[in-house]
């Protein structure tokens, strides 16, 4: 039986799938079933896709609107979202964002508060002075007539030289210069030094200042956003800036 079988298929012959004839080479491959069955799915699938949107299209409601018809735009047949604010509106700097994902709102208030010594103790070492010897507060002296305005002459008055009417710190008066000796750099070019040290601590001062606002502000964002996790209704009051945390009000809940 099995030579018998080993005859029959020697003597059948293997099925060969018709090729392009010649005068059609030019077209290319000539298209087999599997071929044309893949082609004729993929153009079904692309048919019933455009009917269920042609239906979706005559089945819409004319009055429903999306936030996104007006916050994306078409760039080369693909929805794209439109860009944000500019850099000079945008609510958070980058530093910001930075210190936020890496850093919790204990680390930040620690840092704040240490900053903040910091600042307290640079003002007591330079008394609340700026850099260019200049106070930024006024001094009123009251005069009891108009003649006594115009006539008002300050170094007479603060008993001290006309030449440090200009000073808001170490003005010594006519009598302690008369009495004592003079304390200190006298020569130029330490006073000089000293100027330049000075101008270097209130810079320093500046710029803690400024360090420690950033980090106020940033604990003040975290605490926002744990505060937003919160499922109580609530209420946006103020935006959020730069230099401020959002404000919300929070549906009052009487404690059990």
């Amino acid at each position: 039986m099995s030579s018998f079988r080993k005859a029959l298929k020697s003597r059948q012959k293997n099925h060969h799938e018709r090729s392009q004839p010649g005068f059609r080479k030019h077209l290319g491959l000539l298209e087999k079933k599997k071929d044309y069955k893949l082609r004729a799915d993929d153009y079904h699938k692309k048919q019933n896709t455009l009917a269920a949107l042609r239906k979706k299209a005559l089945e819409k409601n004319p009055d429903e609107f999306y936030h996104k018809m007006i916050n994306a735009k078409l760039e080369d047949g693909v929805h794209t979202m439109k860009k944000g604010k500019t850099d000079e509106e945008e609510v958070m700097t980058e530093e910001q964002k930075k210190m936020m994902r890496t850093q919790d709102i204990g680390y930040v208030e620690m840092k704040r508060v240490a900053e903040a010594k910091k600042i307290e103790r640079l003002k007591g070492e330079l008394h609340l002075l700026d850099a260019d010897g200049k106070q930024q507060n006024k001094h009123t002296f009251f005069v009891d007539s108009k003649k006594e305005v115009e006539t008002f002459d300050l170094a007479n008055h603060l008993n001290i030289p006309p030449e440090l009417v200009d000073r808001v710190y170490n003005r010594p008066t006519l009598q302690t210069l008369e009495t004592k000796s003079i304390m200190g750099a006298v020569e130029p070019r330490s006073i000089q030094k000293l100027a330049r040290e000075r101008k270097h601590q209130y810079r320093i001062l500046s710029q803690r200042i400024d360090r420690e606002k950033k980090m106020f502000v940033i604990s003040q964002k975290i605490q926002t956003r744990k505060d937003l996790q919160d499922k109580t209704k609530k209420v946006k009051v103020k935006r959020e800036t730069k230099n401020s945390a959002a404000i919300y009000k929070f549906e009052t809940r009487r404690k059990r």
